[in-house]
């Protein structure tokens, strides 16, 4: 049995931290390849390495040297360096990740490198071979994972070692520059690495015992989710359960590899088993989890007889990517037509043009914006096979007090999502889990 192992900032705090890791690996032969994140918070005040070394960057852009920040950074290994009593050279490996700092003056080069000096001391703690991503997880042109070549790259590099650690959260482009994945991406790497060795299972360790089924700084002590789909996992991550990336189940699909969430602080903790559809089972819950995410807006079009007239889809559509701006979802009606974007997407005039070009491409009859929408995602595989899911969901906001924007289901049942105005979302998420979990008493206004 093959497993790999992603540990993540947290687990790589400090030397203590790292001891824990490495007791953890060597309790099971099977986990035989460690991908690690940069060091995160010691303590709620700490700052996490990869900021320090976004801090770093701005010094290196303004003068040219890294400065204080770097220092902070070089202060850091070195302490865990001497906790963990290595021989390694920790003054040399730091001095010449300096000066590759300050000659590449990348933003993705300089915040790569917590990654890659915590794989360097994880590898030297474990006394296994370093695999630098760098020469083995590759983008392509469009800035987008290579997935075939990186899958035959890292599974040469790992043919015949028995174990080895590799570097998370970044890669190589095609032109020869470092290339991170987005906030989280040490994530994706460990998937990559599970993909590429074709493992047994994919272990995500963290400073949690799996997903929970709320957010547990919205309702007390929610519910642990056991098992879920990756299906179920997509929809939850992406609208705010951040315990694993969204895009983390892709590499590990096709191998149909499952991944278990684990905590390093609780390593006996069963975790949550996140399954590809072919190995998931119905639990017998109706609703698997909530989540919700803030800040949306919303373009409605309003134009009669708009579902006769060819391409009025494509023609909005168009103008959303001349601007290079996504949607989240269309709600649809059949003189009316919704967008939702992230409002972050919206700003500094980007909005005002897209609307004067809508008016231009389709010219509605009505365009209007609605702001400061927030989305909650109620998901489950029962939901489908219940009677009555949605009325239920939706009598528990409406008994909440809460005007419900915007409705979209998708036609697979997964999931329903709702918008309400940002100041009503956790109190509609409270509402949606007393009701599918606790199935606790009405809610007044």
């Amino acid at each position: 049995m093959i497993k790999v192992c992603k540990f993540g900032g947290t687990s790589m705090a400090d030397g203590n931290m790292m001891k824990k890791v490495a007791d953890i690996i060597k309790s099971d032969g099977a986990r035989r390849y460690v991908v690690v994140s940069a060091p995160g918070k010691r303590y709620g005040a700490d700052i996490k390495v990869t900021d320090l070394l976004y801090r770093c960057y701005d010094e290196v852009a303004q003068t040219g040297k890294c400065g204080e920040s770097f220092d902070k950074i070089c202060e850091r290994f070195r302490g865990i360096v001497g906790e963990l009593n290595l021989s390694m050279d920790i003054d040399k490996i730091l001095a010449d990740t300096k000066e590759e700092i300050e000659k590449e003056k990348s933003t993705d080069f300089t915040a790569s490198r917590g990654e890659y000096l915590s794989a360097r001391v994880m590898a030297a703690l474990l006394d296994v071979p370093f695999i630098d991503a760098r020469d083995v997880v590759k983008f392509d042109k469009n800035g987008l994972l290579d997935s075939e070549r990186t899958f035959e790259l890292t599974g040469d590099a790992l043919k015949g070692k028995k174990n080895a650690v590799v570097s998370g959260f970044y890669g190589e482009d095609v032109n020869g520059k470092v290339k991170t994945f987005s906030r989280g991406g040490s994530d994706i790497s460990g998937a990559i690495v599970a993909r590429a060795v074709m493992a047994d299972l994919y272990e995500n360790w963290t400073d949690v015992s799996g997903f929970l089924a709320c957010d547990p700084r919205i309702v007390d002590n929610p519910e642990g989710i056991s098992a879920m789909s990756y299906k179920e996992l997509r929809e939850l991550s992406y609208m705010g359960a951040n315990v694993l990336h969204s895009e983390s189940i892709f590499p590990v699909r096709a191998g149909d590899i499952p991944i278990c969430i684990k905590n390093t602080f609780r390593p006996m903790d069963e975790g949550t088993m996140i399954l590809p559809t072919s190995k998931y089972r119905y639990t017998g819950k109706i609703v698997t989890g909530i989540a919700g995410k803030k800040n949306f807006s919303v373009i409605f079009i309003e134009k009669s007889l708009m579902n006769s007239e060819i391409g009025f889809a494509r023609k909005v559509l168009s103008v959303l990517e001349k601007h290079g701006v996504n949607f989240e979802h269309m709600p649809s009606g059949i003189d009316t037509m919704s967008f939702v974007i992230d409002s972050e997407e919206l700003k500094h005039g980007v909005l005002e043009e897209i609307l004067e070009d809508i008016r231009t491409a389709v010219k509605p009859d009505n365009l209007r914006v609605f702001d400061e929408i927030a989305l909650i995602a109620t998901v489950g595989h029962g939901m489908s096979r219940n009677v009555g899911t949605s009325a239920k969901l939706f009598d528990a906001i409406a008994r909440a007090g809460i005007n419900v924007r915007m409705i979209d289901q998708g036609s697979s049942e997964l999931n329903i999502i709702v918008g309400v105005d940002n100041d009503n979302c956790e109190r509609a998420i409270r509402a949606i889990y007393e009701e599918f979990f606790r199935k606790g008493p009405s809610f007044g206004l």
